[in-house]
């Protein structure tokens, strides 16, 4: 990889999986957020299970996002990421969240920039 790119790739590496696999755990705490109050109702009607176990579900999916981006599967956990905040920011308009929306849409649009660099490094 071009130096010039190296630091891009570090910030992006470890933001974006220690921020998965934070908020991954942190679904079990709820120490940074109630997880659950962000879940839109349309999809809560859906779910063939309650509130807090699918938190539980998704909390396993980030971490496991955050620690293949970091343990070096980057590419394909980046990729993974970016597809994932967009169902995420889906779900936040339809709670009516769209300032987080749009937050997570930039984070997916950073993953999908990492997911890139990752292509190149694996060219070298």
């Amino acid at each position: 990889m071009d130096r010039r790119l190296w630091t891009p790739w570090i910030a992006l590496r470890w933001g974006i999986g220690l921020a998965a696999a934070l908020a991954g755990i942190d679904k079990f705490f709820n120490l940074l957020a109630d997880w659950g109050s962000y879940l839109s109702p349309v999809a809560a009607q859906f779910l063939p299970v309650s509130t807090g176990t699918f938190m539980g579900i998704v909390g396993v999916i980030e971490f496991a996002v955050g620690a293949a981006i970091l343990a070096g599967w980057t590419r394909a956990g980046a990729y993974v990421a970016s597809a994932w905040l967009v169902g995420v920011a889906a779900n936040l308009v339809l709670a009516g969240f769209y300032d987080v929306a749009v937050r997570d849409v930039v984070m997916s649009l950073a993953a999908f920039t990492l997911a890139r660099l990752a292509e190149l490094h694996a060219e070298e």
